[in-house]
C-alpha cells in the first residue's frame, strides 16, 4: 500500500505541475518546468513497475485516475491553444490530435491490463507504463511548443 500512495503522490506533483505550467502568471521558465515534469514522470513510471498481480485492480484504478486527469489538462492546453492566432491553432491541431490519440491508447491499454492473466500481467503491464511514458513526454513536449508559440 504504501507504493501505492507514492505514486498516487509523485503523479498528483507530476499533475500539478502540468496543471500549474498550463496556467498563466509568473513561473520558471517552460525548460525548467518541463525538465521537472520528465523528472517526476520518469519517477511515476518506474514506481509502476511496483504493482504486483494481485494489485492489478489498485494499478488500473490509479492509471485511470492519471488518464482522466491528463485529459482534463489536455482541455486546458486546448483551451489555451483556442484563444491564440487561426496559424497557431491550425499548426497545433494535429499535435493535440496525437496526444488525444495516446489517451485512447493508454484507455485501451488499461482495458487490457484489467484483462491480463497472471502470466501476462508483466508484458501488459510493461506496454502500459511505455504508453503512459510516451504520452507523458509527449503532452510536456506539446506544453514546451505552446510556450513557445503562445506569450503567457
Amino acid at each position: 500500500m504504501m507504493g501505492d500512495m507514492k505514486n498516487e503522490t509523485l503523479f498528483i506533483t507530476f499533475l500539478s505541475a502540468v496543471t500549474f505550467a498550463v496556467g498563466c502568471g509568473k513561473e520558471p521558465t517552460a525548460s525548467q518546468q518541463i525538465d521537472k515534469i520528465k523528472t517526476e514522470t520518469t519517477q511515476a513510471a518506474q514506481d509502476m513497475k511496483d504493482y504486483t498481480f494481485a494489485q492489478k485492480d489498485e494499478f488500473v484504478k490509479s492509471m485511470q485516475d492519471q488518464l482522466t486527469t491528463l485529459n482534463q489538462n489536455l482541455d486546458k492546453l486546448a483551451a489555451k491553444i483556442n484563444t491564440s492566432s487561426d496559424a497557431v491553432q491550425a499548426e497545433a491541431k494535429p499535435k493535440l490530435q496525437a496526444l488525444r490519440d495516446q489517451a485512447a491508447k493508454l484507455s485501451q491499454d488499461l482495458a487490457d491490463d484489467q484483462n491480463a492473466t497472471d502470466s501476462t500481467w508483466d508484458s501488459v503491464k510493461a506496454g502500459t507504463k511505455k504508453t503512459y511514458d510516451s504520452l507523458a513526454s509527449s503532452f510536456a513536449d506539446a506544453r514546451q511548443w505552446v510556450s513557445d508559440k503562445i506569450a503567457p
